[in-house]
């Protein structure tokens, strides 16, 4: 049985990531939630440790054998599990999936500094205000619109190549932070993100974000707790 150890799911984008994909699929696993606490010495840390010397979530466990960092456990996955389409079955479309995703993991550094997720928040202000002070995340935009728009034309949609892949998976965050800070985008790209959002795994994480309720001060440090 597979059991994934995730952080907050209103604030913990890399946890969202193979936890979309495995409901997604309809994949059989349990998830072990680990509240974050960045100071050393934290039961959050103490935990983690159990599974992983990487200090990092999320973790994907097969009858106790441990996988970490995001894009090894989807590949895992698409291994474990070979009859999900977790990656397009055409090779230079799967090429191109696991491009962007691998661009994702890497890239976008100005984007996941400043505009931080938090689903259930909805800040258009800070989002206008941040773009504004801070060039490198429409840069960061300029980029995503690109490779969305060209993975939308040469797919015809509905998500980036067609079906549901990892690659939507890995962008699924990234749609939450674009909703949290009220971004723009062209009218076929928020048509994605819509899509996106109402797919089955991410609907199912969005739920239990907002059902969380587990304000952490040192993750939201544009705004005091009501």
């Amino acid at each position: 049985m597979l059991e994934l150890v995730i952080g907050n799911k209103n604030y913990s984008s890399w946890s969202m990531r193979p936890w979309v994909l495995l409901k997604h699929f309809g994949i059989p696993f349990t998830e072990r939630k680990l509240r974050f606490d960045f100071e050393p010495g934290s039961a959050f840390y103490a935990e983690l440790a159990r599974f992983t010397p990487a200090g990092r979530v999320p973790v994907l466990l097969d009858d106790g054998f441990a996988v970490w960092d995001t894009l090894a456990i989807v590949e895992y996955v698409a291994e474990r599990f070979p009859q999900h389409a977790v990656w397009p079955a055409e090779r230079q479309a799967r090429a191109r999936a696991r491009s962007l995703s691998a661009e994702m993991h890497s890239g976008f550094g100005a984007l996941r500094q400043h505009l931080p997720q938090n689903i259930e928040a909805r800040l258009p202000e800070v989002g206008q205000r941040l773009l504004a002070e801070q060039p490198a995340i429409q840069r960061d935009l300029d980029r995503i619109i690109a490779m969305w728009t060209a993975a939308l034309k040469d797919s015809s949609g509905p998500f980036l190549f067609g079906q549901f892949c990892a690659a939507d998976a890995f962008y699924a965050p990234l749609a939450g932070r674009l909703i949290t800070y009220g971004i723009a985008l062209p009218p076929e790209l928020q048509a994605y993100v819509d899509r996106l959002w109402a797919s089955p795994g991410v609907a199912a994480w969005v739920a239990d974000a907002l059902a969380e309720k587990d304000f952490l001060d040192f993750e939201e440090p544009y705004r005091q707790h009501a």
